[in-house]
């Protein structure tokens, strides 16, 4: 009798094994179509957002060689972006100001300073979108957009269809419990004494699903990409950042500028999130700037060649001289040093390095406080295919 209730409680435990895995198998299933299905939607969602804007800037340049910003101009453009799928506004300027279109009023946009600024907030892409706009008898004139960073209909539906296979796993689970529970009751309580002791070792089966949750293991908070102290990216996440924007480009064959700004003087936590903010509201979104050091700032400037980078720079120590004249008096109160892609196959480490050299002459440059690094694309391939001898 003993022998009969070791091999059913045998056959028992190979039973729950299996359904264990079975169950195993739909969960890891559901997470991971679900996690493919939103990686892909996300992709999807940053080519239609891409397209859309080159379309609007499109229509916002053709528009604009008759009536800028007029009523009609105003209409077309709110028009067009009505009909957008993935953009949530844009933002023009043009020599007589700023002007902000929304999908939903005040909900991407925020105004500081009588400047539209777009706001940083969950749902939107981290992905900044620019253009110049070609408009006769007008210049100075550029197109600005921010997309949402996925399409909350996709989102929706997934999310759905992956509880909907989770919950078949826990439906499996379940019923499997309920029918191994219902069937140990009926030996119970035709067998003796002897057959009880087969019973209690049965009883040991629901052990197995507490190890599964216990395995369950929770992961770690990451750390917020914004630092406190000035309100843009931490100085550890620059390298990352750069890698990606550089690939990026290199798919488009997209030009990158990258910029050291540092402040001569140290500075104190209030005047370097000033800082920062101007910076923000100068170059890029605020994604694309990180700290460095203790009062420098790193700027990642994507689609702008070198020279159009040296301006950008020359305007922004003007800018920050004007609007902090007590703070920073003269042209030496910063140091801005440059480098660029230029049509190269460089990685981050490598433009980190170029733009650190360019800051460390600009230090001890007396003519100017803005020194760029200019490479050779010829002879920067030459010496990579130096560095990496093919092998007869």
């Amino acid at each position: 009798m003993k022998v009969m209730q070791k091999r059913k409680a045998g056959e028992s435990y190979v039973f729950v094994t299996i359904i264990a895995a079975v169950c195993i198998v739909i969960y890891l299933a559901a997470l991971i179509q679900g996690a493919i299905r939103l990686y892909l939607s996300v992709e999807r969602q940053k080519i239609t957002a891409e397209q859309e804007f080159a379309n609007i800037a499109n229509i916002a340049s053709n528009t604009g060689a008759q009536d800028f910003m007029n009523e009609r101009y105003i209409q077309t453009i709110n028009n067009a972006l009505a009909y957008s799928k993935s953009l949530e506004a844009l933002i023009i300027s043009g020599p007589d100001g700023e002007y902000a279109f929304e999908q939903e009023k005040n909900r991407s946009v925020t105004w500081v300073n009588n400047s539209p600024r777009f706001i940083n907030r969950f749902g939107i892409s981290s992905q900044s979108y620019f253009r110049p706009l070609p408009i006769p008898d007008l210049r100075n004139v550029n197109i600005q957009a921010v997309a949402g960073s996925f399409s909350y209909t996709d989102f929706s539906r997934i999310l759905k269809e992956t509880l909907f296979l989770i919950l078949i796993g826990f439906a499996v689970a379940f019923f499997t419990m309920l029918l191994q529970s219902l069937l140990g009751k009926a030996p119970a309580a035709a067998e003796n004494t002897e057959t009880v002791s087969g019973c209690e070792q049965n009883d040991s089966e629901p052990d197995e699903e507490t190890v599964l949750m216990e395995s369950e293991e929770e992961e770690p908070e990451p750390q917020g990409l914004f630092s406190p102290r000035s309100d843009i990216g931490r100085e550890e996440y620059t390298k990352d950042r750069l890698d990606a924007e550089l690939h990026r480009c290199a798919s488009t064959e997209k030009d990158l500028t990258l910029l050291m700004i540092e402040f001569a003087n140290a500075i104190n936590d209030s005047m370097l999130k000033q800082a920062a903010d101007e910076a923000v509201y100068f170059f890029a979104s605020r994604d694309l700037l990180f700290e460095y050091g203790d009062h420098g700032i790193t700027v990642i400037y994507p689609g702008i060649d070198l020279e159009a980078g040296i301006k950008k720079a020359r305007d922004f120590l003007h800018h920050i001289v004007e609007k902090f004249p007590h703070s920073y008096k003269t042209n030496t109160s910063l140091y801005i040093g440059l480098t660029s892609r230029s049509g190269r196959l460089v990685n981050s480490g490598r433009m980190l390095m170029e733009a650190m050299e360019a800051l460390q002459r600009a230090r001890t440059d007396r003519e100017s406080p803005i020194i760029a690094f200019k490479s050779d694309p010829e002879k920067y391939r030459k010496f990579i295919a130096s560095q990496n001898p093919q092998r007869s």
